[in-house]
């Protein structure tokens, strides 16, 4: 189950993920983009570490609201407003729980998802995060209905989210700077989704850590 603590440990664990691998997200975002993707991210996951020291109430819903408020102000295009919005709409689906099991968690992530996919006409193959968020929810959902662990499932997702980062390699850009550039945009990851897996990495690591 992930109760508050633990979810405290996965955001911590995430953040520390994104912050390790800055450099390599900015020089990904520079094949096409304006370079700051990972710059960006560490400004959100120091955001997100600030609502965890401040936080007093114990509660999944609002420890996630508050992350999603403040990543969603992070300045730097499309990357704070969409990974904000993946924290808010979790927030809705942990209402009135003081924990998760993985089925739970599981829909928490799609509601995640949902929100993100209401806020961008991005499909996965278009080389965005949704490369690897998509493949990592819809890992998450088989992993949880099949009976496995909090542990197991986020290990599933964790490991479609760093299949579908690499797989965007071979992909053209369609959204952001990048598709400016067109057929150049081949031959690296996106800059985003290497950011979902980063962090779903760290939600494994967090849950492993946190026994």
């Amino acid at each position: 189950m992930v109760d508050y603590n633990r979810l405290v440990a996965m955001v911590r664990a995430a953040a520390a993920q994104v912050r390790a691998n800055q450099e390599l997200l900015s020089k990904l975002d520079s094949h096409g983009g304006d370079g700051d993707h990972g710059t960006t991210m560490a400004r959100a996951m120091n955001c997100m570490e600030k609502v965890v020291e401040d936080d007093q109430s114990s509660s999944l819903q609002e420890l996630l609201r508050s992350i999603g408020w403040a990543v969603m102000g992070v300045d730097g295009g499309a990357t704070g407003p969409l990974f904000g919005t993946f924290f808010m709409s979790m927030a809705d689906a942990a209402a009135g729980k003081d924990a998760l099991d993985a089925r739970g968690l599981a829909a928490a992530f799609a509601a995640g998802l949902a929100g993100v996919q209401k806020r961008t006409r991005a499909q996965v193959g278009d080389k965005t995060m949704l490369d690897a968020l998509v493949p990592a929810v819809d890992a998450a959902q088989a992993a949880a209905d099949a009976g496995g662990s909090v542990k197991d499932m986020l290990r599933s997702a964790s490991e479609a989210a760093r299949d579908g980062a690499e797989r965007t390699k071979s992909l053209q850009a369609r959204f952001g700077r990048a598709k400016n550039i067109g057929e150049k945009s081949i031959g690296q990851p996106d800059a985003g989704a290497s950011s979902v897996s980063l962090i779903f990495q760290g939600f494994l690591e967090g849950v492993t850590t946190h026994a």
